[in-house]
């Protein structure tokens, strides 16, 4: 399955989950509220669209209450912001994502919050 298929999937499945108890998540009401015409959602829902650009991406992850980052990655995108890091020290985050590859989740939380905080 394609990042334009699994994202649209992804899309229509969260949002047709929210329409049914709130009817504010019709595919023409969320696409009027993110800014786009509810056909080009349609589009993206069916995978007859690649997934829209960041801006849009972040819009619709806010709207549906998921994780931008997942809904970007989902989409085969990486968020500015992590670009901006990769591009100022490439072989750095790569060594560092692929030692990580394998590493528990709950491992890899607890690196994170030890580099935030500056405990490491």
């Amino acid at each position: 399955m394609s990042a334009t298929d699994s994202f649209g999937n992804f899309l229509r499945t969260r949002r047709q989950r929210k329409a049914g108890d709130d009817p504010s998540f019709s595919l023409r009401k969320l696409a009027n509220r993110i800014g786009i015409e509810p056909s080009y959602l349609s589009k993206i829902e069916r995978g007859h669209q690649p997934p829209p650009g960041e801006d849009t991406i972040r819009k619709i992850a806010d709207e549906l209450g998921e994780d931008r980052d997942a809904m970007l990655a989902l989409a085969g995108k990486v968020s500015s912001d992590l670009l901006e890091i990769i591009r100022q020290r490439p072989a750095v985050v790569a060594e560092l994502l692929r030692a990580i590859r394998r590493a528990p989740a709950r491992r890899i939380t607890e690196m994170s919050r030890e580099v935030r905080d500056g405990e490491w």
